[in-house]
């Protein structure tokens, strides 16, 4: 599969209503203080992203969730696939493994169920769920040229 594949099946991700961006975005700070707790919790957090890279990964964190919260307010396939091949490379030559990137969205979406209404969360879930299972397609696209961006973004 190449980056054009992703862009593709990333088309296909419906908008989320300006409601649920909404609900996200003034719930976005507690889902990430929620996910760095789950996360530092975990036995396997060295493993999964180094030693001494928890301020990184809940950098990431925090990104992650602003970024989500703009690509839900304005839909950029290109963008969106764009910046987790970039996201994927950058925190690969930081130690971060591929399995964390499964966790961390998994993670997510076990925080979501519980904190955002059922509209926002199925409005939602279908891009973690792109992102989860492409999980093995960035991880070959990150690898195979590390030193070059993805785009002019």
């Amino acid at each position: 599969m190449r980056r054009e594949n992703l862009l593709e099946s990333a088309r296909r991700l419906k908008q989320p209503s300006g409601q649920s961006a909404e609900e996200f975005g003034s719930k976005r700070e507690h889902l990430v203080d929620l996910q760095n707790r789950r996360m530092e919790r975990r036995a396997d957090l060295t493993e999964m992203i180094g030693a001494d890279n928890v301020e990184m990964m809940r950098d990431n964190h925090a990104n992650h969730a602003r970024f989500l919260e703009s690509i839900f307010n304005h839909h950029n396939p290109e963008v969106l696939v764009d910046t987790v091949l970039w996201v994927f490379r950058a925190y690969r030559s930081r130690s971060f493994s591929s399995t964390y990137w499964a966790a961390q969205l998994n993670s997510w979406i076990e925080i979501f169920k519980t904190e955002l209404s059922p509209d926002c969360y199925n409005e939602i879930y279908p891009y973690y769920n792109w992102m989860q299972i492409n999980i093995p397609v960035f991880n070959k696209l990150a690898e195979e040229n590390p030193e070059v961006s993805c785009s002019a973004h």
